[in-house]
């Protein structure tokens, strides 16, 4: 069976012509505006592509002294952000779920709300809290509000796939639970929630690479991350170019790297979702069903 198409149609032979016919001229509008970007850079007053601009990146005190620090805390923000978001939306998904109308109200209002709020405005509100209010100071006070602001809002949006996964659910999960004798809590995390993570964790690891990327914005509050040590290294060396297409290369390499492993794991979880293998013959009772006129034989 196919799988249901939810926001389109199937496009037809005229269409998928059409769809052809624009890739092709994107493509060759985003070639031809590449190449004049290049000649633009490699003017012979500031030519960034040649072998001095890119000689820094040989040198080991590069990545020891601007690169590798950034990229520590850039992995360290993401990880605990990663975990802090996965842990406040899970208790805020089952919350939006709970039978408890204050309840869902309470986390209904704070995943509407911090949707609605975009990153850099809650990562600055965030600093600004822990250095007039809490009293952090210096770079724990960077990496308190690069982790606050990335835990409001990815948490909010993990809430919302938490709770579209167990809505994907057939009712008939649920009501199995109750009919013996689980109670609506117990339904929910032993039965409908492993089976809705298990459902959005395409989603969810999306999510996650998310995180990773949106440590970025925490320059605006001196937060030392990747982004800052390569804006560091290429004032001192005036590769400015060159150094951003390192730093994309890193990002690329780490994102790649979580979605493959990503694809593995989901690839795993729908093996072992496919059903128990079929029961050994051996391991069965040898003994033939009673029915009408037949008598029982034990073979």
């Amino acid at each position: 069976m196919s799988a249901p198409v939810v926001l389109f149609d199937v496009p037809g032979p005229r269409a998928r012509r059409t769809y052809r016919v624009v890739g092709v001229v994107a493509v060759l509008v985003l070639v031809a505006l590449l190449v004049l970007v290049v000649r633009g850079l490699a003017n012979p007053d500031d030519n960034q592509f040649t072998a001095e601009k890119w000689r820094p990146f040989l040198d080991p005190v590069t990545w020891t002294a601007y690169l590798l620090p950034g990229l520590v805390n850039t992995l360290k923000a993401a990880a605990i952000a990663v975990v802090l978001s996965v842990v406040v939306g899970l208790v805020l998904g089952v919350g939006r779920l709970s039978q408890s109308r204050v309840l869902r109200l309470v986390c209904g209002t704070y995943v509407e709300f911090f949707r609605s709020v975009p990153v850099l405005v809650m990562m600055i509100f965030s600093y600004y809290f822990a250095v007039f209010v809490v009293g952090i100071t210096g770079d724990a006070a960077s990496l308190f509000g690069v982790v606050a602001g990335l835990t409001l809002y990815n948490s909010a949006v993990i809430a919302e796939l938490i709770r579209s996964g167990v809505h994907s659910l057939p009712r008939g999960q649920r009501e199995a639970g109750l009919a013996v004798g689980l109670t609506p809590s117990q339904a929910m995390t032993a039965i409908l929630l492993p089976q809705a993570v298990t459902a959005m964790l395409p989603s969810l690891l999306s999510q996650l690479v998310v995180i990773l990327k949106d440590t970025a914005l925490g320059y605006i509050i001196n937060f030392s991350e990747l982004i800052r040590g390569g804006q560091n290294l290429s004032t001192n060396f005036g590769n400015l170019i060159p150094t951003f297409i390192v730093l994309a290369a890193i990002f690329i390499l780490i994102n790649y790297s979580l979605t493959f492993l990503a694809r593995l794991l989901e690839r795993r979880l729908q093996r072992s979702a496919k059903g128990t293998p079929p029961p050994d013959p051996d391991d069965q009772a040898q003994v033939a069903p009673v029915g009408g006129g037949m008598g029982v034989g034990v073979l």
